[in-house]
């Protein structure tokens, strides 16, 4: 019965969420097997299994098992539901993902150039899904370097996620970083900067100073100031960061560590060699008393 299908479905997602890959895949095609003798072959129901299936193979790594499962699904979909239904938005969205994890450029771009189209006409210019497809094409031309064409791409998308969720939203600061590292990427380092700052300040007040998100954006301006041999300003940054590490987790933590190396790193650029060795010194203790 098809019931029992949608049961198999629900534990088979619930065994792939605790990475029991083995016991997900036969659940997931006896849904498929029981979906396609109760309901046809073409169902919409069957396509969705078929895509549930596909995204276990993709998450560990079997392509060439998930490509014809998603292109089935899509086919299915496009002949049962239309080909501007957002369910088979999502299926030539989950085919794209799959192509450019494996850096297939050309074969994806047009897949997620018609779910863009798609989700434009269906739910609109402005709609968070929207710039998530607008998203998706800026990771390909970034890819490949292409940044005139990622860069208007990119601005649109962090215009409706503004909009969409507010000025101090984490997506908002996260729209900023990926803009403000295209710009270092080219050199354009003073349209970079307020953008990293801006972000950072985003981060801290919405997510707090020890975040990862935080934390990852400190380390990108100071590798940015460091980049620049704007040293000062960078090692700011570095004790900025030790500040916090020390108040929030104490003197033993391995990222700690890693913060220490980095730093000691940059005192070596500056010539401070002995600041340097003691640094890592310190980050060496931390690290066997982890052990």
């Amino acid at each position: 019965h098809p019931y029992v299908a949608t049961t198999l479905t629900s534990l088979a997602g619930l065994y792939q969420a605790m990475g029991k890959y083995t016991e997900a895949e036969l659940l997931f095609k006896r849904s498929l097997a029981i979906d396609e003798k109760a309901l046809g072959p073409e169902h919409p129901d069957v396509a969705t299994t078929l895509n549930n299936l596909a995204l276990l193979y993709q998450e560990q790594g079997e392509y060439a098992e998930a490509e014809p499962l998603f292109k089935r699904s899509l086919a299915i979909r496009e002949k049962a539901l239309g080909k501007e239904h957002l369910s088979t938005a999502n299926s030539l969205n989950n085919l794209a993902k799959l192509y450019n994890s494996q850096g297939r450029y050309a074969e994806a771009e047009p897949l997620y150039k018609r779910v863009l189209d798609i989700r434009e006409k269906v739910l609109g210019k402005e709609h968070p899904d929207t710039a998530e497809s607008l998203n998706n094409l800026i990771g390909i031309y970034d890819w490949q370097g292409k940044y005139a064409k990622a860069e208007p791409l990119l601005k649109r998308a962090l215009e409706i996620t503004e909009k969409a969720r507010g000025k101090e939203h984490p997506d908002t600061a996260g729209g900023l970083n990926i803009l403000a590292d295209l710009y270092d990427k080219q050199g354009k380092y003073t349209e970079a900067e307020p953008l990293y700052k801006r972000a950072i300040e985003i981060f801290e007040k919405t997510l707090g100073e020890e975040h990862p998100y935080t934390k990852h954006l400190r380390n990108n301006l100071a590798v940015f100031y460091s980049f620049q041999r704007r040293y000062a300003e960078a090692e700011a940054l570095f004790k900025r960061s030790l500040e916090i590490a020390e108040r929030s987790r104490g003197n033993e933590n391995p990222n700690l560590a890693i913060l220490l190396e980095n730093y000691a790193d940059l005192l070596r650029k500056m010539n401070r060699e002995d600041e340097a060795a003691k640094l890592e010194a310190r980050a060496k203790e931390i690290r066997a008393k982890v052990k």
